[in-house]
């Protein structure tokens, strides 16, 4: 039993996921160990992940170790609705589709709960919330999870502190074959694909303003600097900020980068961090968009009420003019724009953070019954692996210790 817009999308969605398959030879080499080990038979996973190509192909690398899929998204933006079709064509349980309204997202995320899944997949906690909320008569049947994004992970060691959480979570946003490339390179070059793609303008000589310094925020600010803008930082992590400046960034605060940016691109994972007092300094033209998790960063409701007037400037670009006669664009409704505007992050990269997702979820699948902690950590192992296997499709090796060298620095012999 599926929800989505229309089967007969299916062809341009599988187009979608071969491509992607094609550009993914770690997730390759697993599906391929996958459907010979079975890690996941009789197993019901609920994967909540913005549903595009390569996230579609994920789901079909866990189809193929055993697992019976029930499949939703993680925004209601970034949802394609050709390659749910091409989730439902192969046999799998999605329950997503384009555009959906706040009450169609909450009841896709139920539906995907009420499987009673054995393992969860989670990108911002919508999942693992919903399930404790309102189902938590299916949490013990649940062995554990993985958690993608850092508004996750944060929402996550919330819940442990205060004893709330049921079942182990392995933090896959704190892995460095996660954290270092997908949130650093992938971000850095996905935001700007979205903006560019939208809004059609030159970034070279342009103000950009980034908001959080923290991985993502650091290859958004990277990948400005690169296409020739002018990089101002706010922050309010002392040490971040001062690894901005070092960085040959200017740093300040949003009260006063508001009257100089021409782009604001917000990256906190924490809510209004733009708001009203920032809107009226704005210079006529600015443009807002946001690429931390949920649509709360940027105030767009607060400006929707001080506006004289709005329009739609451009597909994907909502114009509000002030009672100054300044417009302001926001860029994909204040929502994560390399994916409401854009097709996320690069394949190459995805596959670095899918292939430790998948591991993830084989490790909880193996050992979860037995693992006490709620917060959990990537093994060590499963980073490595993933690093060399990296190398290896690259065709790119590197030294190893010699054995003197291991009694040099560990005392082994």
């Amino acid at each position: 039993m599926s929800e989505i817009r229309d089967i007969n999308l299916a062809p341009s969605g599988e187009r979608k996921i071969e491509w992607v398959k094609s550009n993914m030879p770690l997730l390759r080499s697993l599906e391929e160990r996958f459907s010979k080990e079975l890690p996941f038979k009789g197993l019901r996973v609920a994967l909540s992940i913005h549903l595009e190509a390569k996230t579609a192909y994920l789901c079909k690398v866990l189809a193929a170790g055993g697992a019976q899929m029930y499949v939703t998204g993680s925004n209601p933006l970034s949802t394609q609705d050709d390659v749910a079709a091409a989730l439902v064509k192969a046999g799998l349980n999605v329950f997503a589709w384009h555009a959906a309204t706040p009450q169609e997202y909450d009841s896709h995320i139920r539906k995907v709960i009420e499987a009673a899944p054995s393992l969860i997949i989670d990108d911002g906690g919508d999942l693992v919330h919903t399930i404790h909320t309102y189902y938590p008569e299916l949490c013990d049947g649940v062995i554990g999870g993985c958690e993608e994004t850092t508004t996750g992970v944060m929402r996550l060691e919330v819940m442990a502190s205060k004893g709330e959480l049921k079942f182990p979570m392995v933090l896959v946003n704190n892995a460095k074959c996660k954290y270092l490339f997908d949130n650093r390179y992938g971000t850095g070059q996905s935001v700007w694909n979205g903006i560019n793609r939208t809004t059609n303008l030159i970034v070279a000589g342009k103000k950009v303003v980034v908001a959080g310094y923290g991985w993502c925020g650091k290859g958004v600010a990277m990948r400005a600097k690169g296409l020739g803008a002018d990089v101002i930082v706010t922050e309010i992590d002392p040490v971040k900020a001062i690894e901005a400046v070092m960085d040959g960034f200017n740093v300040m605060p949003m009260a006063q980068a508001a009257e100089k940016g021409d782009i604001f691109v917000t990256v906190t994972g924490c809510e209004n961090v733009i708001v009203p007092e920032h809107f009226i300094k704005m210079k006529d033209g600015a443009i807002c968009c946001n690429a931390g998790h949920f649509d709360c960063e940027v105030a767009v409701a607060d400006l929707e009420k001080m506006a004289v007037e709005s329009w739609e400037a451009r597909e994907n670009i909502r114009g509000y003019r002030l009672a100054n006669g300044n417009r302001i664009y926001i860029l994909a409704q204040g929502r994560l724009v390399n994916l409401a505007s854009g097709d996320g992050h690069p394949a190459e990269i995805m596959d670095m953070s899918f292939a430790i997702q998948a591991l993830g979820a084989e490790y909880i699948a193996k050992n979860g019954r037995d693992i006490k902690e709620k917060i959990v950590n990537v093994p060590q192992e499963v980073d490595d692996t993933v690093a060399r296997m990296k190398l290896s499709a690259w065709g790119t090796s590197i030294d190893t210790l010699t054995p003197e060298q291991r009694e040099y620095l560990y005392g082994e012999k």
